[in-house]
């Protein structure tokens, strides 16, 4: 409901990259977030646009003058007099990577904390230095691609676990495929096939690719494969290994998590 709101606010904007359907279980509620004035003054701003626009969050931007705001995983700024609004997320030119405050990357750690580590797809290493969580789908080239690179970033003390993000939606072929491979009874096996373009043998049982999805979704993923690092961050679309381990690099010097 609230993408729509933000389309007719910003002028028909598009907030995914493919159809989105009715989903059959709930999706996870957003982390808490304590709000001050500010905050609270950005929100009464956003009301008078449409009474009904309930962010998820707000708190403090990585920049002065600025709220950050998230509704539906989509990130906005808002002057905090609650004047002005802004879409685009800026470019941190110093750290090279996109501009992310600290209240941000809290909001995601506590989404992603809400999926069981038991129902990931997990490719580690022993005493695996870093940990990203990856939002694939089966047939994306990229994430084919991302998946061909486990062994060596496994071989860089790099753990991939995976969560499902059927990109053609909940109740497609993708999605009935996926809950295949999460039922199978050697996820890593199918999943692997699956992505070398094996057929997917069908199979059911009580499966989170729903619910991951649907998280996927409050995280603002319009697309896979979706990398998230250990603090919140993420770190875009399919990376080379060398790339990938440089930017948890950065991340893990900054004081970042793993």
């Amino acid at each position: 409901m609230y993408r729509i709101a933000i389309a007719a606010l910003l002028g028909a904007i598009s907030l995914t990259a493919c159809a989105q359907q009715a989903s059959p279980t709930a999706a996870a509620p957003a982390p808490q977030v304590a709000e001050g004035p500010v905050e609270q003054t950005v929100r009464d701003a956003l009301k008078q646009l449409d009474p009904n626009f309930s962010p998820d969050y707000i708190g403090a931007a990585p920049f002065p003058g600025f709220r950050e705001v998230i509704v539906s995983g989509q990130v906005l700024y808002v002057t905090d007099d609650g004047r002005y609004l802004m879409q685009s997320q800026p470019y941190d030119i110093q750290k090279k990577a996109m501009a992310t405050s600290a209240g941000l990357l809290q909001y995601r750690r506590g989404l992603l904390a809400t999926l069981p580590h038991a129902d990931r797809i997990v490719f580690a290493p022993p005493n695996a230095k870093y940990t990203i969580s990856v939002f694939t789908d089966i047939e994306c080239g990229y994430c084919r691609k991302l998946h061909q690179d486990i062994a060596e970033l496994n071989r860089n003390g790099i753990a991939v676990e995976y969560l499902a993000f059927p990109r053609m939606g909940l109740g497609s072929k993708d999605y009935t495929d996926m809950i295949s491979v999460w039922c199978a009874s050697d996820r890593k096996a199918a999943l692997t096939a699956a992505k070398s373009g094996q057929p997917v043998s069908p199979k059911t049982c009580t499966n989170p690719v729903a619910m991951q999805y649907n998280l996927g979704q409050q995280l603002g993923i319009n697309g896979t494969p979706a990398i998230f690092a250990a603090d919140g961050s993420q770190l875009g679309g399919y990376l080379p290994p060398a790339q990938l381990k440089a930017a948890l690099e950065r991340i893990d010097a900054a004081g970042g998590g793993r």
